[in-house]
């Protein structure tokens, strides 16, 4: 089976989107041939059997230029492709639904967010199943979802037995947004200090220029409430690089709305870093000492302080727990798990 492949970014080094690439190489393991389409291309290294096609962001082309390019490609490469999988960006199906369905193409795609509109449900309508990892997914609601595997590369994501894991420390790591709360999580910590807690904070991530301002206002913050000792601000890194931060921390903490099943949940947990996140899918799976209500500071702190009160055994039984979960989001599952679903529904 032949897959074409709709993407927002194919670069290993990018510090958000760099988990893509890996998702590339292990679904190319799956398919006869992989051709991928992405709006911006940088660095990669790819199979032998994946071609990867820009519609020019890197050059700065114009919008109009996407379009000639995206229906010149789709139409050119008809022949090469016998299914479609556009990851996240719901504007695909919608420009491309009638051509492919004109073409004979079934159209799948990847969309695991709380949030959605009608024009969710416009381009769903020209797909032949939908996929999402949570059941609190805007998506969720289709007859046509298919439940998959988060899809976190076990054999990347691993303790990092090189470095040291720094006791009492807290990570936090993503891309800098304010749909991402840190804010609540620098609250948590003041609180932590109040009460005299040992800990030190990490929080890995870049902001893009629309959120600018709320960096700024994160640096702010840790200064007012006297954290500056306690939290230290550091860019974002390629996913490759991630075990190593996530190995040399004890928890990390994950902020992001039920309905989107961060990725990064697993990939801490598959590195044997406590996890606390507000997640009510994760709440379903593991104790109650991991979970915090969504947007509350004070629960989140009580949280940290609990896990930050664990003895030495019951730390290591944590992590031994919590790896075994997070093996059953494995990406060569959800690989085989994504070319089962596009071969029945011929």
């Amino acid at each position: 089976m032949k897959l074409l492949i709709f993407t927002q970014k194919v670069d290993k080094n990018d510090s958000v989107l760099s988990f893509f690439h890996r998702w590339i190489i292990k679904l190319a393991a799956q398919f006869e041939s992989v051709i991928v389409v992405c709006l911006y291309k940088g660095d990669y290294d790819l199979p032998a059997n994946v071609q990867v096609f820009s519609l020019g962001k890197e050059e700065k082309k114009s919008r109009m230029m996407y379009l000639f390019i995206f229906y010149g490609l789709i139409c050119r490469l008809r022949n090469q492709y016998d299914a479609v999988f556009v990851h996240q960006n719901q504007e695909y199906p919608i420009l491309g639904g009638i051509i492919w369905k004109l073409l004979g193409k079934r159209v799948y795609m990847w969309r695991n967010h709380y949030a959605g509109s009608w024009v969710t449900d416009f381009a769903a309508a020209f797909c032949t199943k939908v996929f999402c990892t949570s059941k609190y997914s805007y998506t969720a609601k289709y007859t046509k979802t298919i439940f998959m595997p988060v899809g976190v590369d076990m054999d990347m994501f691993k303790s990092d037995v090189s470095v040291q894991r720094v006791p009492h420390s807290i990570l936090s790591l993503g891309r800098i947004s304010s749909s991402k709360n840190i804010d609540v999580f620098i609250n948590a910590l003041s609180i932590l200090k109040q009460k005299n807690m040992a800990f030190i904070a990490s929080i890995y991530g870049d902001a893009l220029p629309e959120d600018r301002s709320y960096y700024e206002l994160l640096k702010k913050q840790v200064s007012e409430l006297g954290l500056t000792d306690y939290v230290l601000f550091k860019s974002g890194v390629p996913n490759v690089e991630t075990p190593h931060v996530y190995s040399s921390h004890e928890i990390f903490v994950n902020l992001s709305q039920s309905g989107m099943y961060d990725k990064t949940i697993f990939e801490a947990l598959a590195c044997e870093c406590m996890v606390v996140a507000s997640s009510d899918d994760f709440k379903n799976h593991v104790s109650k000492d991991f979970i915090f209500k969504q947007g509350d500071a004070t629960d989140l702190a009580r949280a940290l302080e609990k896990i930050l009160g664990y003895s030495s055994a019951n730390r290591v039984a944590a992590q031994q727990i919590l790896r075994l979960f997070a093996e059953s989001q494995d990406l060569r599952n959800l690989g085989i798990r994504l070319r089962e679903v596009m071969s029945d529904c011929k």
